[in-house]
Formats: C-alpha cells, structure tokens, sequence
C-alpha cells in the first residue's frame, strides 16, 4: 500500500441531546470523500484549539478541509452589517479558520474549502460577504429547496451551471468551459479579497470558486458541496478536485 497523506477536517460545534450537549462536528461524507478520492486519511480538528495548537497539528497534516456549516461567518470579520439577533453563529469556526488559512499558506499546506469554507477563505484575505444572495436585485436564490418534502436527492441535485475563468484550474480538471452543481448556500462572496483569483462564476453574476495565487500548491475555494456524490459521472468535477487535491497533499509530503 502506497503513502497516504493525513488531511485535517476542520469541524462544527452542534448541539445535540435537546439542547444539552455541546459537540464538534462534520459530515460523514467529508471524510468519505476524503479517503475514497483523494487517498487519504482524514483526522478531525475541533474548532476549540487555540493558535498554538493549530501550529502543532499543521505539524503532521499534509491537508486541510474547510467544511460547510449551517452557522454564517460573524460580519464583524469583514464590517458587514450586524447580524439579526436568531442568527446561528460560531464564533469558534471563525476564529480557527481564520487563524488556519494564512498559517497553511505560509507553510505550503493544501487547502480545499467548500461553501462556507470559501468565504472562510476569502474573509482571510480581506473579502466580504452578502448577507443573503437571494435578497440581492440581480442574483438568483442559490439555497436549497424551501419546502419541508425536500428529499437528500432533492437537495443536493445538480441544480445550475457555473462557467469557468479563461485560465481557471477547473476548467483543466474537466476540459470543458462549465459544469453543473449543486446549491444549497444563502450566503456568498460580495467583494472579493486580496491575492485571490476567480475560477468560477454562476449566471447571475456570483463568484463561485476562487484559488489563492499566492499558495505554492492547492488553495483553492468552492462554493457547492462537493463531498455529496463525487462517484457519479455527472459530478465528474468534484471527483477530479478532491484527486487533485489528495495529489496536493502527498506532494507536499515528500517536498
């Protein structure tokens, strides 16, 4: 058996046992994706660490996952507008994601985010964030279906397509000019941070896939959920980006 790499799952804290327990957590199909495309083996990082503790567990990872979440980024990260008073937080994920991102870019270390991992990584680099696209006059509404019958087929169906930048590392991976992905997401980038590059835009106009230019590996940012059926032909891209992603990671192990 050839050498895996072990990439880091940044997680979530939820709440579980109604209301009573504290948890930090992520999807199953993070780690799936992980393991079966990108040959790896995944550990899971708490959002409790503090910064000294990110330098040690960037010690032994040769990759980091910046997970979704249902929790937004808190907008004084980026002077935004204050949050309503319901609005879901974690203000944990926001403080160790922000903390992780220029740490592995100093460092070379792999980075893949996926829907609140690419605002993750565009508030690290001086972006912003709409509040809610689809309040927006010329966007679409990019969340998932609003009705309460919504199955997980429903939900993570390819839904529309983006089309990818003249020089876009997506367009590479799938030798074509666009592709069709899901979307579940009522937050997106608004103004789009320093040192990052647009791989990707939807139709109506919203940043889709980003890639830091100054990372000397795999930096790169989507806003769809690629761990959700990467084994289907039509999802052909979310299979290649975690390939590439897990080639990322071993290169940068030997390096």
């Amino acid at each position: 058996m050839g050498f895996k790499p072990i990439i880091g799952i940044l997680t979530n804290e939820t709440v579980g046992l109604n209301g009573r327990q504290l948890s930090y957590s992520t999807g199953k199909r993070y780690a799936n994706a992980v393991m079966q495309f990108a040959e790896a083996v995944p550990v899971l990082i708490p959002s409790c660490i503090n910064s000294v503790d990110i330098q040690t567990i960037l010690d032994f990872v040769q990759g980091i996952v910046l997970t979704g979440g249902r929790a937004n980024i808190e907008p004084h990260h980026f002077n935004g507008p204050p949050f309503p008073e319901n609005e879901l937080i974690d203000p944990e994920r926001d403080r160790v994601a922000l903390d992780l991102i220029p740490a592995c870019v100093k460092r070379g270390i792999p980075i893949f985010g996926i829907c609140r991992g690419i605002q993750e990584i565009n508030v690290a680099y001086g972006g912003s964030i709409y509040y809610r696209v689809h309040q927006e006059p010329d966007k679409n509404d990019h969340r998932m279906p609003q009705r309460d019958d919504a199955t997980l087929e429903d939900i993570f169906a390819p839904r529309h397509d983006i089309l990818f930048t003249e020089n876009s590392i997506l367009r590479d991976l799938v030798k074509s000019d666009r592709f069709t992905v899901n979307s579940l997401h009522g937050q997106g980038i608004k103004d789009l941070g320093k040192d990052l590059d647009i791989e990707a835009w939807s139709e109506d106009g919203l940043i889709e896939a980003i890639s830091i230019n100054t990372h000397p590996s795999f930096g790169i940012g989507i806003q769809w959920h690629a761990e959700f059926y990467p084994e289907r032909p039509e999802n052909l891209l979310n299979q290649a980006l975690f390939s590439a992603f897990g080639r990322a990671c071993r290169d940068y192990a030997k390096n």
